[in-house]
């Protein structure tokens, strides 16, 4: 065998996701193939200073695993920072992770090409008077979420208009733009593309059910039991295959590279609502997208070694 490939796996930073990409960081570390690649654990600090400077960075590393979600991580800026010093990395180069990262974006892109999504409105901090009366159209049940941001951290799921303007105030704290969109009672659904030798492709969906909330929260995503995930759903073939083809669909109309995750909804009404897509799945071991791929016969080591052959030189 040849030399062992150098991975410096990236995790940490400044968002509020800093903590999951510290796990993560550890869940690659600890199922990266040894005998296949040396890993070098990289963590940002929550004020972004960085343990190593970028040319220290290019001589110790042949590939950068990027484990790091939101800000910063997700959104295309240390993807930029990367291809600037001709570093590859693992994943979506900028442009793609800045839109996938923009949920007003992503939602703008996905109507303009007929894809079916909730009905929404944005609004930013700045604004000296928000529309309520707007607001109100959408009617109830609503979520606010951060434009920016994942992991659901700062969304608040709102079913009385006494509880609004408490839920915009709390979910102002993690983002200066916000998603208001209509809650679609339903089945959460969840579906990741991996790219195999060039060629991505849709693995099996999952069927997400809360047990910590009313919806798919921080906790329900995080906490061992939090949740109950079905792979592959208990839905007719067909519907599994439509949901496999919006995922693959999104992925390229978004231009994501080496995997994605894309997040619906099967409304009671039967049709399937697009919510928002994912550049770097989590990667923990409540994580949604390792375990897919192991139903599919890819073991995480196997399923780390996809994404670092495929990333971007």
């Amino acid at each position: 065998m040849g030399r062992k490939k150098r991975i410096a796996v990236l995790m940490g930073g400044p968002s509020s996701e800093h903590e999951v990409s510290l796990k993560t960081g550890q869940m690659i570390l600890k199922n990266l193939d040894k005998k296949k690649f040396k890993p070098l654990p990289i963590k940002i600090e929550k004020d972004g200073s960085w343990p190593m400077n970028m040319e220290y960075l290019k001589s110790q590393s042949d590939i950068v695993f990027v484990a790091m979600h939101g800000e910063y991580g997700e959104d295309g800026q240390v993807q930029s920072l990367l291809e600037t010093f001709q570093i590859p990395y693992t994943g979506s180069d900028p442009i793609a992770s800045a839109i996938a990262m923009d949920k007003s974006k992503t939602l703008k892109i996905l109507r303009e090409n007929d894809f079916l999504i909730p009905d929404y409105l944005s609004i930013k901090k700045s604004d000296p008077l928000i529309n309520w009366r707007r607001i109100k159209r959408l009617g109830l049940p609503l979520i606010i979420k951060p434009t920016s941001g994942g992991s659901s951290v700062g969304i608040n799921l709102v079913n009385d208009w006494d509880d609004l303007k408490k839920a915009i105030s709390d979910s102002f704290n993690y983002s200066d733009y916000l998603i208001i969109q209509k809650y679609i009672s339903g089945r959460e659904l969840t579906c990741g593309v991996l790219e195999i030798n060039g060629t991505p492709i849709s693995l099996l969906p999952t069927e997400i059910i809360p047990k910590e909330g009313e919806f798919f929260d921080y906790n329900s995503k995080y906490k061992i039991g939090g949740s109950k995930e079905i792979t592959p759903p208990n839905l007719p073939k067909s519907a599994i295959k439509e949901i496999q083809k919006l995922a693959l669909a999104i992925h390229k109309l978004i231009g994501c590279s080496g995997m994605s995750r894309t997040d619906m909804i099967l409304g009671n009404d039967g049709k399937l609502y697009i919510l928002e897509i994912n550049t770097i799945p989590g990667m923990t071991e409540t994580s949604l997208l390792p375990q897919a791929a192991e139903k599919m016969g890819i073991s995480f080591p196997k399923l780390l070694e996809i994404i670092i052959d495929s990333a971007r030189n």
